[in-house]
């Protein structure tokens, strides 16, 4: 049973791309590893930007000075 954690900054993905992410992620599975659909499990966590680091500054802080 494939279990595939999807964490993204929490910045606007709407319900159809996460429908998107979870198909696309289950049908690399079953085309790759001929793993079955239906036991893969995925999930998408979105974290808050404040939550989220990079080179050792807030998402937020990135974001806002344009990086």
């Amino acid at each position: 049973m494939p279990y595939v954690n999807i964490k993204v900054t929490k910045e606007g993905v709407t319900k159809a791309q996460k429908l998107q992410l979870i198909k696309g992620v289950t049908d690399l599975l079953e085309n790759v590893l001929d793993k079955n659909p239906a036991t893969t499990v995925v999930v998408i966590d979105e974290v808050d930007t404040d939550n989220w680091g990079i080179a050792g500054e807030q998402v937020t802080t990135r974001r806002s000075k344009g990086l």
